[in-house]
């Protein structure tokens, strides 16, 4: 789908009138041009913001000029700053999943300096945007005097994951030289994208679109629609055989260009519709019952099918088979692990995994895997570990890449259980965790209530819980710690903690072992935290109906939240407005 619409500010007057004629003439989509300062207050954003998804319009903002990043003058700083909080919260209150800003200029500086002065401002702003639900935008560059490559912007995404790419096609046109001319030429930049962004950071994928001059250091000015050499028809054309979505804004100043790019934009969507492939050719992994940022496709080969564009080679079996009681597929899982593996990985990086294996689904027999299978591919790397139950070695299964991903998920791996400490430092874990488990009786408020207990008491010790779903019917609160400390120590300040909330309230809390004597109660297990014992991990899918996934939350949403509430269908939109937290 691509959604089209232009850049500006609406007259004073009815609002509802000139968002009914955006919809009238086809224009699902509205950038506000704050491009020299705040003309709108909050109150009339959150107005604006309310008519504006009632009509199915998306509403963007692109922030002042002078609101980037690389400002090395400490006074111009702070205030190129506050501009960008200002904007994300004015974007906030809009309902806006992205604002649009510039990441700087190059001024003679080096691009170790002007990445470190972009981090620099980002680390400061990151810890009053990252829960709005907004992501930052950062427009390409269109001129060799422009800090902003889509380069430079991924490096930044990797560190910041509220950063989103926006990709101006005329800044992109002219910094190649006019190299835009071609479907070939718009798919190497998809490709692009998909190569070094999470799939959710493009869908959709904002960007802008407008004629114009060019030269040897980039873009020399914007002309109207049909002056210059970029078109709109090739990036149609790409965008569909790509199954890219777009949000598609366009930037010029004549109504005539915006209607000329609206037309053809039309034209091309009506006669490039998209084929389906040859049937010796790939077929999508995934069911169709779930749109998944990342489209994976398979290829048949002998009784199995290999996943396309790996680097690895990863054999799957059984893509069809249903695996959860709504319908979702097996197929769905392994494209579930593969989408969102950008934010996964990380938090199973150096750390064993015990896999929950459920080979015919959710509702079918189970069980725990901790010994690596002994028919797994020679590039997947495992952890040797001592099992003092055991007294013997286990070769536990890592998950390093997005190929071992994919493996795991097509044992039927539904849940993936990392430990809490990494190989290197197996006996000292560097997390405590509260595991809260309401009992028969006990209702999610009381969770969230014995949550925030918790929370107050460990900033009171000067430690920071983070919260996250179980994906189930519970709550997990996380505690990073320094890997100094045996797990006996651990358990035992969890469990600490957790009595002194049952002494609190008794009838709200229990760490009883006793089952029928937790009813009502929410149960407080501590002893979670032992060597080898797991539980699953951030972004794991459970077993259950719709396949939820345990979800990081802000302390501020946990009231606001249910525990089923994302699944592998819901939690992209979350993801693309919070990134990882």
């Amino acid at each position: 789908m691509i959604r089209f619409g232009i850049s500006g500010l609406p007259p004073d007057g009815d609002d509802i009138a000139f968002l009914d004629g955006l919809v009238v003439r086809g224009q699902t989509a509205f950038e506000f041009a704050f491009t020299s300062g705040f003309p709108w207050k909050e109150k009339r954003c959150e107005a604006f913001g309310r008519l504006a998804a009632e009509r199915g319009v998306a509403i963007s903002i692109h922030a002042p000029y002078f609101a980037i990043l690389t400002s090395d003058d400490p006074e111009k700083a702070k205030l190129t700053r506050a501009a960008l909080e200002h904007t994300m919260k004015l974007g906030h209150a809009f309902g806006s999943r992205v604002i649009v800003a510039h990441t700087g200029y190059v001024k003679k500086r080096t691009p170790e300096q002007l990445h470190q002065l972009a981090e620099e401002s980002l680390e400061i702003i990151a810890p009053k945007v990252r829960h709005l639900g907004v992501a930052l935008g950062l427009e390409v560059g269109g001129t060799d005097r422009a800090f902003g490559t889509l380069g430079d912007i991924a490096l930044i995404a990797e560190k910041f994951a509220f950063v989103h790419p926006v990709v101006d096609w005329a800044h992109v046109h002219a910094m190649s030289g006019g190299a835009l001319t071609s479907k070939d030429a718009f798919l190497g930049v998809f490709g692009f994208l998909r190569d070094r962004f999470p799939g959710w950071t493009l869908d959709p994928l904002h960007c802008q679109f407008t004629d114009n001059e060019f030269g040897h250091g980039g873009e020399v000015r914007h002309l109207p629609y049909g002056k210059g050499t970029l078109r709109i028809g090739p990036l149609v054309e790409a965008a569909i055989e790509a199954g890219m979505r777009l949000t598609l804004i366009s930037e010029a100043r004549e109504k005539s260009s915006h209607i000329a790019i609206q037309e053809e934009l039309e034209a091309a969507l009506s006669f490039m519709q998209p084929q389906p492939p040859a049937v010796e050719q790939t077929r999508p992994l995934a069911s169709g019952k779930v749109a998944f940022p990342q489209d994976l496709r398979i290829i048949a080969e002998g009784d199995g099918w290999i996943p396309v564009g790996l680097e690895r080679p990863v054999r799957l079996s059984n893509p069809d088979k249903p695996f959860f009681p709504g319908g979702e597929t097996k197929g769905d899982l392994v494209a579930y692990y593969h989408s969102v593996a950008p934010v996964l990985l990380p938090h199973l990086r150096d750390r064993a995994i015990v896999l929950a294996r459920f080979p015919d689904g959710a509702d079918g027999a189970w069980f725990y895997e901790k010994q690596a299978p002994s028919h797994k591919p020679e590039w997947l790397p495992t952890a040797p570990l001592w099992s003092g139950h055991r007294g013997d070695v286990i070769d536990f299964v890592t998950a390093p890449e997005v190929a071992s991903l994919l493996w795991i998920a097509n044992l039927g791996a539904i849940e993936i259980h990392p430990w809490l400490s990494r190989v290197a430092t197996a006996p000292t874990p560097d997390f405590a965790i509260f595991d809260l488990d309401p009992a028969d009786g006990a209702t999610w408020d009381q969770v969230v209530t014995v949550a925030e207990v918790i929370r107050v008491a460990l900033e009171r010790l000067g430690l920071t819980g983070y919260p996250k779903t179980s994906g189930a019917t519970g709550l997990h609160i996380y505690v990073p710690l320094d890997p100094v400390h045996a797990y006996d120590r651990v358990r035992l300040f969890v469990e600490t903690v957790g009595r002194l909330v049952v002494a609190a309230d008794a009838a709200l809390a229990t760490m009883e072992w006793d089952i029928p004597r937790r009813a009502g109660k929410v149960f407080i297990d501590h002893n979670q935290n032992v060597g080898g014992k797991t539980i699953a991990s951030v972004y794991s899918v459970r077993p259950r109906s719709g396949a939820p996934v345990s979800t990081p939350l802000l302390w501020t949403e946990v009231g606001e939240v249910t525990p089923d509430q994302f699944t592998i269908a819901t939690i992209w939109d979350r993801l693309a407005r919070h990134g990882d937290l």
